[in-house]
Order: structure tokens, then sequence, then C-alpha cells
């Protein structure tokens, strides 16, 4: 039934090696489990709601993607969204985060539209590629500032913002110690190396009496103090146009990015280089963010986790089937993920944003019109602590060199009405 339903041979592939790529995974990518109620917490929300939401929207965006789209792909909260989330909309702006969910239940709809209608390749098509690299290095370099202060690395400084912490606090020696140990782990190619660091760090910390231990397993938390608690109403102002445009436009380009890097390592693009059951694909992703935003989380997006599964065999959807199952069990862990202090996800976070600053590879180095917005763009939203901010210079600058160069060909004319709209956001509404 398996072998017919997931076209096994097919894909040369088997139950057993498909059960072992979602195992591997599921590995690469259970920090989120701890991470993410962590970073939503600072926006007001209970850790115990968003720890359900979290591994409920996991578990459905990953169960449809692999029973629809039949793709090896899972699929959880995604990392910078969720701090934009929190120290961009909640704590920045000053939005309550149930208005912050209205914003992510709209993204995730007009993501849907965009999907089922074929907008996708067009607006793929209309933003450059340096902007696209540049957005997801500038999440990296979010997250890394996040990571560092929940380290204890970086504190205020009245003198220049941000200063050096101290380096002598256990927080700070252990989160040093945990990202050092996941870079090792990964370099080995070792599953599961950024939940074996965060772990770790955990034990290390309840063992010198720097955090308590809350236990390891016991039933769910109640999901109702964060489920359906979104406003859709509050999230229509005009003012949050931005924040959903960042919301849909970082989802967007990074599932399309994940899609087509994982699909290329497992071999599943057709002769012409495309991706076939791209549409569900994306309707899966767009889904479970609507379905996320409901339960209470922040945008769920596709996990690349270094194609992981992919590595180990996964090609079909069964890989992620036996992922979704993952994330239900996980639900017994919320006393586990109570345990895990800020200090021992920080090294996470840290990796994570490292990753993800490798895109800047890809710009072109060689044209200044082109490597300039992206480096502008990446730069601001550490700077001012806000994705939308940092989409809004890149796609600016972008059109105003290209312009005053003499190349207005090469500004879309998407590109070229986006920046308009940026900049009379921040005329008229800041």
């Amino acid at each position: 039934m398996l072998n017919k339903f997931f076209k096994l041979e097919r894909h040369g592939t088997s139950v057993r090696r498909e059960v072992t790529a979602g195992v591997t995974t599921f590995l690469t990518m259970a920090y989120v489990i701890f991470v993410n109620p962590a970073i939503l917490s600072d926006a007001g929300m209970d850790p115990g709601g968003v720890f359900v939401a979290t591994c409920l929207a996991a578990a459905l965006g990953t169960a449809i993607m692999g029973l629809w789209a039949n793709y090896p792909i899972a699929m959880a909260p995604g990392m910078g969204l969720n701090a934009f989330f929190t120290y961009g909309v909640v704590l920045g702006m000053g939005y309550p985060w149930e208005v912050a969910l209205g914003a992510v239940f709209l993204s995730g709809v007009l993501f849907v539209a965009i999907s089922v209608f074929r907008v996708r390749e067009w607006i793929i098509n209309a933003v450059p590629h340096s902007l696209k690299m540049g957005t997801v290095a500038g999440i990296g370099l979010f997250l890394g500032i996040i990571a560092m202060e929940n380290a204890g690395l970086v504190v205020d400084n009245p003198a220049t913002l941000v200063g050096l912490g101290d380096m002598g606090q256990w927080s700070v020696v252990l989160a040093a110690l945990g990202f050092a140990g996941i870079v090792a782990l990964d370099r080995l190619k070792v599953p599961g190396a950024i939940i074996i660091g965060i772990l770790g760090v955990t034990a290390a910390g309840v063992v010198l009496g720097v955090s308590d231990f809350n236990g390891i397993v016991d039933v769910p938390p109640d999901p109702g103090t964060v489920m359906f608690r979104l406003d859709i109403r509050a999230a229509l102002d005009l003012a949050l146009v931005g924040v959903i445009f960042a919301f849909l436009f970082t989802d967007l380009f990074d599932t399309s990015g994940t899609l087509i890097a994982v699909a290329h390592r497992a071999g599943l693009l057709d002769e012409r280089g495309r991706l076939p059951r791209l549409r569900r694909a994306l309707v899966a992703d767009s889904l479970a963010t609507v379905f996320g935003a409901a339960a209470g989380t922040s945008s769920v997006t596709c996990y690349i986790v270094r194609a992981a599964g992919v590595r180990a065999g996964g090609r079909t959807g069964l890989t992620a089937v036996v992922v979704a199952l993952l994330f239900v069990a996980a639900l017994l862990l919320s006393p586990l993920a109570a345990t895990v202090p800020t200090y021992a996800t920080a090294p996470a976070l840290l990796f994570v944003a490292c990753l993800m600053m490798r895109s800047f590879v890809e710009v072109d180095w060689n044209d200044v019109t082109e490597y300039v917005p992206a480096a502008a763009l990446a730069m601001t939203m550490p700077f001012t602590f806000s994705i939308a901010n940092g989409i809004a210079i890149g796609f600016v600058s972008y059109a105003a060199v290209k312009l005053l160069s003499g190349r207005y060909k090469a500004v879309k004319p998407a590109v070229g009405v986006l920046a308009v709209l940026f900049i009379c956001k921040f005329v008229w509404i800041g």
C-alpha cells in the first residue's frame, strides 16, 4: 500500500529508507519545538500554548506536504519570521501578539491565492536575485544579534548602543561551548547536531545549578491560551500592510528556494529543471501558515536543514509523514521544553544565522548596483530590528541606483511599483 501510494519503487527507495530519512530529518529540526516557544514567549504568549501550536502546525503542514505533494520536505515555524513577529512587530511596533497573528493569517491567505492563481512565477521572476539573497542573509544577521543577546554576549551600552557582555557568566560560557559543539557535530555529519547542542547545554546548566529541571514527559499543555486568539480585523490596519508583505515575501522566497534546493539534491526535478507538483507544495506551505496562525504560532515554512533527510535517502512523501508523526509524539515533551533556558537555544539560533548568511555568496559582487542594495537590505534588518524595513530599503535602493546609473530597463515594473509604495509608507506612515 505504501509503495503504491508514495510510488517508492519509481523513486528508487524503500519503506525502511524513508523511515530512516524521516527520523533523521526530525532530529535536525526538532530544536524548533524548544526555540519557537522561547522566542514567542518574549511577545507575551504562553510558552506552553506555543509549544503545542508549534508541534501541531509542523505536523499538519508536513503531513500535507507528504500526503498531497509527495515530497520529503518538512515544515515548521520559520526561524527569522518568529523573531520578526516578536521583536519587530510586537515589541518593536507595539502591536499585541493577537494582532501579529492576524497579520500572519492574512499573509497565509495571500500565499494561498498566489499559489492557486499562479501569480508566484510573476513575483519570483520580478524580484532581482540579489534582493532575494540579501533577504535571506539579512534574516541571518537579524537572528545573529538576537542569539548573541539571548546568550548574554551582547548587551546594551548607552555610549555605543551595544557592547560585550560579561564573559565570565555561566550562561555566556555554556552558550559559547554549545555553539562550538553544534558546529563540530555538523562538520562530522552527526544527525541532530543542533538538538544535541541544545540538550547538552541545558543538561550542563541544570548540573551547575544555573537553571531548573522541570521533567521530560507529561500531558500536553492547554493550547487554548493562544489557539484561535488571532485578531484579523485589527490586522487590516493600513500600517500593517508592510508587515503582512514582509511575512508573505519572506515565506514565499524561503519556500521556493528550499523546494528547488531539496528537489535538486534528491533528483526530483524534471528534464527542464522544473519541480513537478510545485503548486501543491506551495499550497501545502501556505495552508500550514494559515493553520499555524489559528493555532497560535508565527509563519510556517519549509525547512532545508542541510537536506539531511534527502542525504539519508528520503525521496517521497513518506519521509514527511514520518516527520509529522514524530512532531505529534513530541507533544508529550512539554516539561523538557520548559526546562530549556534561553542561553541553550541561543547557540542554535546563531548556527542557523550562519547558515543563512551563506546566501551572500550568490550575490553578484562584480556589479555595484546589485550588491549595494543587497547589502543595505541585509544590514537594515538587524540595525532597525525589522525584516520589513530591510525589505523596503532594499527595493527602494535597488530602484534608485539602477535609475540614477542609467540602467532603468533593469528595474521591472513590479519592483518600481513596490519601491514607490515603500517610499509612500515611509513618508506618510513611518
